[in-house]
């Protein structure tokens, strides 16, 4: 049984760079693994306070035969733990999947605490974005506080490019491609009054292959300008996207060469 990660590590320590707002790592020691199906999906924060300092996926399942990221194995729980080392978990209906890589971890609603950015897929409905939380600390349990429609089709896939403040308005938003390898939209949504609002959107643009175990590009960040890094449709062109008063801008910067040259891309230059 094969896994799925960004990068693939040395199980006892690694330090890989998530599509949300910050360096993630792990501690070089073996007992800050958990015991997980999924030991690569780890991220931990790097913000001292921020409640939620990891999160991972567990349960291997293939009850989604998809495949799109390399294989039909994907993940049926969730969990997290806080600074204070109490884990929270959730582990979904038998119609869902975490269809990801890795969990992304952000402070979304602005009050200093991490939340938990996800792919879930649905049996006959497909990806949607799905954003889980602690509502209550008595609770062992993880809560949805906010999710995108599902796209609405089995079988069909979103992309997340990252999580930032991208029009500098003082709300976060969650940037991914609509269906990469077929309708290859760039969608932003705000999270408002306790909800995703869709922003923008603009066509041509996408950041996965299928069968890739990671997702190209993500956020550069430059000063206090964020912007998204993807390809052009056709994967000949490094495309960067930024959003102002509701307007998604794209500028080519530069031709694609492979994986390393949109990583690079993310270098504020």
């Amino acid at each position: 049984m094969t896994y799925k990660s960004t990068i693939f590590h040395n199980p006892i320590a690694f330090t890989l760079l998530t599509l949300s707002t910050v360096v993630l790592s792990v501690t070089n020691s073996a007992e800050a693994l958990p015991k997980t199906d999924f030991p690569e999906s780890l991220v931990v924060s790097d913000a001292a306070k921020s409640v939620i300092q990891s999160a991972w996926y567990d349960e291997a399942t293939t009850r989604y035969a998809h495949g799109v990221l390399g294989d039909a194995i994907e993940a049926a729980a969730l969990h997290a733990k806080t600074v204070d080392g109490k884990t929270f978990s959730i582990s979904l209906e038998t119609a869902q999947v975490f269809e990801d890589i890795n969990p992304r971890l952000a402070d979304i609603d602005g009050d200093g605490r991490n939340e938990i950015i996800t792919i879930r897929s649905h049996k006959q409905k497909g990806a949607q974005i799905a954003v889980y939380g602690i509502r209550e600390a008595s609770s062992n349990t993880l809560s949805v506080i906010a999710s995108t429609p599902y796209i609405g089709q089995s079988h069909r896939w979103l992309a997340p490019v990252g999580i930032a403040d991208f029009d500098n308005d003082g709300a976060m938003d969650i940037a991914y491609i609509d269906r990469p390898h077929l309708a290859r939209i760039l969608r932003v949504w705000s999270y408002r009054n306790g909800s995703l609002k869709q922003t923008a959107q603009k066509s041509g643009l996408t950041n996965h292959k299928i069968g890739n175990a990671y997702i190209t590009g993500g956020v550069q960040r430059c000063g206090n300008q964020s912007s998204m890094i993807t390809v052009d449709s056709s994967w000949e062109r490094i495309i960067k996207t930024t959003l102002k008063n509701g307007e998604l801008t794209s500028e080519d910067i530069g031709p694609y060469t492979g994986r390393a040259s949109a990583t690079a891309a993310l270098t504020c230059r």
